[in-house]
């Protein structure tokens, strides 16, 4: 298996989302973190919405991105769902919010 730990919790691994930095053992990446944070989520919740992780995956994975901002900002942004792509109810929900 070839991949490379890039800190305690986060590493990479080309076959895993291209390569896209995930937590250890799980297919989550930080991005997922880290637009979940942005999001309003506290690590809490986030442990509490994604119950197989701990909150030091989580406060790790939130450090990777301060020091990584616009890599992971890439992801976040290459995977963003054009607007005119989100269904109008699903877009009412979210401005309500």
């Amino acid at each position: 298996m070839a991949f490379s730990t890039t800190s305690r919790y986060i590493h990479r691994d080309p076959n895993l989302l291209s390569g896209e930095p995930i937590i250890i053992g799980t297919r989550t990446s930080v991005r997922a973190i880290v637009e979940m944070w942005r999001q309003g989520e506290s690590p809490e919740s986030i442990v509490a919405e994604l119950p197989y992780l701990t909150l030091a995956q989580v406060f790790d994975a939130l450090s990777f991105y301060q020091d990584n901002q616009a890599e992971i900002n890439d992801y976040i942004e290459r995977n963003r769902i054009p607007d005119h792509l989100v269904h109008p109810l699903v877009q009412v929900k979210l401005q309500a919010s």
